[in-house]
């Protein structure tokens, strides 16, 4: 309800909670700009009574929009990363309106994290329909999803926070794909039988970046876990007289 809102200093706390204890406010500057456009946004949002789920199903939307535009001749990989870039605020702006409006649930957590991963698998599609060979496309997917897989699991078996942010999170694929169709755009624009090298190279970059992250992820894990079985040290016993 509107009357419930949170403002900055609640909603970055409470943020806070849903992740790991990362503070927004104590985050590097781009990072703490992005997170309060999105508190922004879904004030407004939240404001109009618009709630989370409307806007996760957008952003699914805008994300299968982009291997149907990418064949487009011309603008076709330009207008797919511009619906990243939509898709990737309407993943912001979905969570923000949860916690702002305090309308966060464990099913929307489940449907948020499903709706990500149609997300990547409709860029990794957009990327193979310009020419990305298909077993690198599915090891893209695989990495990025096992990434996801691994740290729900370890949460689940007794890891109490994220563990480490790690080269491959989500923000970095958001940036991969981002980053990918406008170069493969301009490439063909200049040469269009580029275009198919250029998308190979660009999921190349997210195997690459996957892989590396996963291994982070799995030796922070390890660690947690370890320490997480290991028994409490014992009271020193006091001698009998």
């Amino acid at each position: 309800m509107v009357g419930t809102q949170l403002n900055w200093d609640q909603y970055a706390a409470a943020w806070a909670r849903l992740h790991g204890g990362f503070d927004p406010r104590a985050a590097a500057p781009v990072v703490r700009a992005w997170l309060r456009f999105s508190y922004h946004v879904g004030y407004i949002l939240g404001r109009l009574r618009v709630g989370p789920t409307p806007v996760t199903v957008v952003g699914v939307l805008l994300c299968v929009g982009v291997p149907l535009l990418v064949g487009r001749p011309g603008d076709g990989p330009f207008l797919g990363a511009l619906l990243v870039l939509l898709a990737a605020v309407a993943d912001s702006v979905d969570g923000a309106v949860a916690v702002v409006t305090n309308r966060t649930t464990r099913l929307g957590y489940v449907y948020d994290s499903v709706a990500d991963r149609l997300g990547e698998a409709a860029w990794l599609t957009a990327f193979w329909l310009l020419g990305a060979p298909g077993a690198l496309v599915a090891a893209a997917g695989g990495l990025s999803w096992l990434h996801e897989y691994v740290r729900a699991r370890a949460i689940a078996a007794g890891m109490r926070e994220v563990g480490v942010v790690t080269v491959g999170e989500r923000p970095t694929r958001v940036c991969v794909a981002l980053v990918g169709l406008v170069v493969a755009g301009l490439t063909g624009l200049l040469d269009a039988d580029v275009t198919a090298g250029t998308s190979t190279m660009v999921t190349t970059v997210w195997v690459l970046l996957a892989g590396y992250g996963l291994g982070q992820l799995l030796a922070a894990v390890r660690r947690a876990l370890i320490d997480a079985d290991r028994p409490a040290e014992q009271p020193a016993r006091t001698p009998g007289r």
